[in-house]
């Protein structure tokens, strides 16, 4: 056992290891370090030290101010995202199981990410095991009823960036015509919630509602099922009650009602987007979820 621990304390550090004793140096009060500084509280050597500090600010990790150092703006971004994220699933977890009860169907919580769908939760039904989704698993947002939702109420140039992507078959029902995707999109807009015909998976309609107020959406909640697609759709009217529950939840009731409203009928919102300075409140970006 001995030999084993001093084999582990003399073994050399990995590249990421260096980078996470890096990091970990500005954990504390004081908001900036210089190089010595860094080297005295991580231990790396000050060449390698100053090596992964200029790669952290390339990568944004860090920010260089002079001859100091501090946190970048992806810490804080990957920061309040985390957060975000643990409170969101916090809300909604309940509630999802909820329509589980209710369906008797998986019901997953998702986000946009780039132009994929990251599923944050699923609560799993007495068809888990034919609709292959699984938590943290991705699916290009295009085929998805989660991805269209998204997408309907979403940022303006985030269905640009998926376009940018490519729209490839997954199916023989996928959307793979970007007129046909910006069409569909405007019906979810109608309508408030999306469906996915077995454009994903073959066999396999979902239909699903974004989780938002009057401004973009934050998040997606959707029920899968290998039924067919009409049964599915009388679902509806439960998922999007449930996404409007979930928004209670965060912000409480006097946002709620707002939520089924078409984006063509809000008026654009004259607030300047979330600045550098508000990312160092590490929920700042979420007050501002809201956006248009």
């Amino acid at each position: 056992m001995l030999d084993q621990v001093m084999e582990t304390e003399l073994a050399p550090l990995s590249l990421l290891e260096k980078a996470a004793l890096v990091l970990g140096a500005f954990e504390g009060p004081q908001p900036r370090l210089s190089l010595t500084e860094v080297v005295r509280r991580s231990g790396i050597p000050r060449s390698s030290a100053h090596r992964i500090l200029d790669q952290l600010v390339r990568l944004r990790w860090l920010d260089r101010e002079g001859r100091d150092y501090r946190m970048g703006m992806r810490m804080l971004e990957l920061g309040a995202l985390a957060s975000h994220h643990n409170r969101l699933r916090r809300a909604a977890l309940p509630l999802l199981h909820a329509l589980h009860e209710q369906t008797g169907q998986p019901v997953h919580l998702s986000v946009l990410d780039g132009a994929e769908v990251v599923w944050l939760e699923r609560i799993g039904g007495s068809e888990a095991t034919t609709v292959p989704s699984r938590v943290g698993g991705r699916m290009p947002a295009y085929c998805t009823a989660a991805g269209k939702a998204m997408l309907a109420f979403g940022e303006p140039g985030a269905l640009e960036h998926v376009l940018a992507q490519g729209l490839r078959p997954r199916t023989a029902r996928t959307l793979t015509r970007p007129n046909a995707l910006r069409a569909e999109l405007a019906a979810v807009r109608e309508r408030g919630v999306a469906h996915d015909r077995e454009e994903s998976f073959r066999g396999i309609n979902c239909v699903a509602a974004p989780l938002r107020g009057a401004g973009r959406a934050v998040a997606a909640i959707s029920v899968s099922s290998c039924r067919a697609e009409r049964e599915l759709v009388r679902l509806g009217p439960a998922v999007l009650a449930c996404a409007r529950a979930v928004w209670r939840e965060l912000y409480g009731p006097g946002r709620a009602g707002r939520v089924g409203r078409p984006a063509a009928a809000r008026p654009e919102d004259p607030r300047p987007a979330v600045s550098e300075q508000e990312m160092d409140n590490m929920m700042g970006w979420l007050r501002f979820s809201e956006w248009m």
